[in-house]
């Protein structure tokens, strides 16, 4: 861990990081005020790209080349490494090899300068609490204090109640704070993170630089104005939120790209500071996939590789991030 940050350091120090890198500008986030801020105290608004399940076609994308790739192509300031649990080959089934995953993108992050979410990507998290504990233990001991670093603890509980998604995450949020004092964590919501207006009316307590996880898939019938009123419920009420994954489809990951509907979701985010990842770096056939089938492992993608949404999502990313 010290050498981990001496590392940091050094690069900072030495220009290896440069001035212009999303963690050099902004430093350890924090939240304040019922806002994501950096060290001056603004909402820094990251924008970023979500790795896939680390299964199946997007596991192969798990390599320091495509971290490189994406912060230098597609300009991102945060990426999402989305670790399987539950299905075969994940963590319950291959916690070392999936650790080791999680371990190469993590650090490509921090040495490029970019954010970071360490995301345990489980619907039944609180069944597999004692495996939480220790993943988190790990990357906990490991990354304490590296700004680069932003946990979240349960992707997308599924039809649970607020009670059981708080209980976990202040089963979680302890380990964590018993080696890493400062940095964000991120806290789940009922009914796939929409749910936020009901975190907001009981939030966890006791913990600094808590947020939580908002998503939505912009062309899906069901996530339009009832669920950004939702959100703007729980923002009204101070409740610190990040978009830790959307869609340019729907909510299976598939169905329409409606670029209209698309616009008037980042429009919103925009217009609230949010910071978000989009879902997914994977070569998946289906709408939400930004890379088609083949696409290299290891980055390199010129637009022949790309999906209508990967060209809109570097379109969008390599002018909101410059």
């Amino acid at each position: 861990m010290k050498n981990l940050l001496m590392l940091v350091a050094a690069m900072m120090i030495g220009g290896v990081l440069k001035a212009q890198t999303p963690v050099a500008v902004n430093g350890k986030l924090k939240v304040a005020n019922g806002k994501i801020v950096n060290q001056q105290g603004i909402a820094p608004q990251l924008r970023g790209l979500s790795f896939s399940w680390s299964l199946w076609q997007g596991r192969k994308y798990y390599n320091p080349g495509v971290v490189s790739w994406i912060a230098d192509d597609f300009k991102v300031s945060i990426i999402r490494a989305a670790m399987g649990v539950q299905p075969d080959g994940g963590y319950l089934q291959q916690p070392d090899e999936q650790t080791e995953l999680m371990t190469k993108v993590i650090d490509e992050a921090i040495r490029d300068g970019i954010y970071v979410l360490i995301d345990w990507h489980d619907h039944h998290s609180n069944e597999h609490v004692n495996q939480a504990k220790n993943f988190f233990k790990q990357m906990a001991k490991k990354y304490a204090g590296v700004p680069n670093v932003i946990y979240e603890i349960w992707n997308e509980p599924e039809k649970v109640e607020w009670k059981t998604v708080k209980d976990y995450a202040l089963q979680i949020i302890p380990i964590i704070r018993k080696y890493d004092k400062d940095n964000l964590i991120v806290v789940g919501s009922p009914h796939w993170d929409q749910d936020v207006d009901i975190a907001a009316a009981d939030p966890v307590k006791g913990f600094e630089n808590i947020a939580y996880s908002f998503h939505f898939y912009a062309s899906d019938p069901y996530h339009q104005e009832g669920l950004r009123a939702k959100a703007d419920k729980a923002i009204a009420m101070g409740l610190p939120l990040i978009i830790t994954e959307w869609g340019v489809g729907e909510a299976s990951g598939d169905g329409v790209f409606d670029l209209q509907k698309t616009q008037t979701w980042l429009k919103w985010a925009e217009t609230n500071k949010l910071s978000w990842t989009n879902w997914n770096i994977t070569d998946k056939h289906e709408t939400t996939a930004l890379l088609k089938q083949d696409a290299p492992a290891y980055g390199g993608w010129t637009e022949a590789n790309l999906t209508p949404a990967g060209i809109f999502i570097r379109n969008e990313l390599r002018e909101l991030n410059k």
